[in-house]
């Protein structure tokens, strides 16, 4: 079903479906009238004596030069190509279509004055798959994310490389041949709209917040399954004493915990006086407090996300009431804090997630389990590397932690005199989302060996279904083997939700407080 774009709000769920399901979209009438309406009013001001910015003079530093009419056509398209500056890696195509539907929106929204056949022409280029080339370098978060825009709006043009939708790479005139679509030439103000808009950076926030709905939830079961296999206490979890100290986030790691281990015979088996052990380790004392601000963490930057999906950022912008106004709204700022303040708690739950490997690999901490979980001791090395690689990892989120944010570099000649810098903290927010899943991997495949090797003993359910879901990919305890594929198989399992799906159906869906 096509996902209608108008000026109404889109939602995460929408930006998610076009970026990664190649959902089609829909220009709604009501878009459509808006957009006609604002272009009328531009129209006007390209017949007017009066200068009016990104109509009838240069841009940036430049806006102080007049264009005359018959070179203003000529104005939008040199734009676009020196602006297409970008450099480095090509970044993913569910980035380039999140970036496209946002932009896609603003347009929608009429504030920005572009014609009603380009937007139409915009989203028919992303319905076709045709995901233009943009590079990893290029813009600093502010004035819009520029060279990224710049790319996609050069495709519409007609020039530039472009991928198609089966991935080939190709000439941008070429792919909207082929998709039966005309290159656009754009009219005045368009290319100052296509461009002037934290679309990408944006994009990326919504993207690394669905994969943490995801990876908190998985942070809360690999937790759960350590603090089993090591013979840890469930009754840190109970409810009374998360509502002490009333965090949202914390009360539902700390419900979702109980509900993984509930009814396990190893957990049961040393609750009695026998154990003479006070309490457990921080990383297993403490995980729902660490799981559940970094989820009190996401919802907060959810909110700045669902604030930004209903903003039209361009500038100038044609207002409601037909005036055109310069303005700040394209500084990133508001979504580079969120996405910097993000890595903060990525690194941490990946950093205690490490900790827990590592215990459980320890024969001094692991309350009997073969040291490094291994077949034969001193024959066979079992989990030992892995927990080199997740720790390895979890260096890695630590500087990647490092907030992009306090950096300004001016540009412009210092018309620019302060940006975001939210498009690398969007860029590095990736890594570190993709370092945690498999920091998550490691522990998860570390712990179901562990309570295999407590057999007798039989894990709760729901941590038997995650062992009989890994257990289709990878084998149980035994000597020595290539580990890597075991590690890459759990890591897919972990980043598209099997594991919080093969949970789920043991104990009803998580991340809410029913017991």
């Amino acid at each position: 079903m096509a996902i209608d774009v108008g000026p109404h709000p889109l939602t995460l769920a929408e930006v998610v479906a076009v970026a990664r399901r190649r959902e089609p979209v829909r220009l709604t009438d009501e878009a459509l009238a808006e957009i006609a309406h604002s272009r009328a009013v531009i129209e006007g001001l390209a017949e007017s004596p009066e200068p009016a910015y990104g109509v009838s003079t240069g841009f940036g530093a430049l806006a102080t030069v007049h264009i005359p009419p018959e070179s203003r056509e000529h104005l939008q398209a040199s734009l676009i190509r020196s602006h297409a500056a970008g450099s480095g890696a090509e970044v993913e195509d569910e980035v380039v279509r999140a970036t496209m539907l946002l932009r896609l929106h603003t347009l929608a929204t009429g504030r920005t004055g572009v014609r009603p056949s380009t937007a139409q022409a915009y989203a028919a280029m992303l319905n076709a798959g045709i995901s233009p080339i943009i590079f990893e370098h290029g813009s600093l978060g502010c004035s819009g994310d520029l060279a990224p825009l710049s790319h996609i709006a050069l495709a519409l043009m007609g020039e530039g490389e472009v991928r198609n939708s089966v991935g080939e790479k190709l000439p941008a005139a070429d792919a909207l041949a082929a998709a039966g679509l005309e290159p656009v030439r754009l009219a005045e103000k368009e290319g100052l709209a296509l461009i002037n808009g934290t679309d990408g950076m944006l994009g990326m926030l919504v993207l690394a917040l669905a994969d943490l709905e995801v990876l908190i939830t998985t942070a809360d079961i690999a937790a759960a399954m350590s603090i089993e296999a090591l013979l840890g206490t469930d009754r840190v979890l109970a409810d009374d004493l998360q509502q002490l100290r009333p965090h949202p986030g914390q009360r539902l790691s700390a419900a979702n915990m109980r509900k993984v281990l509930r009814d396990s015979a190893i957990v049961a088996s040393h609750a009695g006086p026998e154990d003479t052990r006070v309490q457990d380790a921080y990383s297993l004392r403490c995980a729902p407090q660490v799981n559940g601000a970094a989820r009190d963490t996401t919802d907060y930057c959810a909110v700045v996300a669902r604030r930004e999906l209903a903003a039209a950022i361009d500038n100038p912008v044609v207002t409601i009431d037909g005036r055109v106004e310069s303005n700040g709204n394209f500084h990133g700022a508001p979504i580079a804090y969120a996405l910097d303040f993000l890595a903060i708690p990525v690194a941490d739950v990946a950093s205690m997630s490490e900790r827990r490997t590592d215990r459980l690999l320890d024969r001094h901490r692991s309350h009997g389990l073969p040291p490094f979980l291994a077949h034969e001791v001193g024959v066979d090395s079992g989990h030992m590397i892995a927990q080199y690689t997740a720790a390895g990892i979890v260096h890695e989120l630590k500087r990647l932690a490092v907030p992009a944010s306090v950096d300004s570099i001016p540009s412009s000649a210092m018309q620019e005199d302060h940006v975001s810098m939210g498009w690398s903290a969007a860029r590095k927010l990736r890594l570190a989302v993709d370092g945690l899943a498999q920091v998550l991997a490691i522990e998860i495949l570390s712990a179901a060996r562990a309570l295999d090797l407590r057999s007798p003993l039989s894990p709760a359910d729901a941590t038997a279904s995650v062992v009989s879901l890994l257990r289709r990919d990878v084998e149980g305890p035994g000597p020595d083997r290539y580990l890597a594929p075991e590690i890459a198989a759990t890591t897919a399992l972990v980043r598209d939700g099997s594991i919080v799906r093969a949970v789920e159906t043991v104990t009803g869906p998580l991340n809410t407080l029913e017991d």
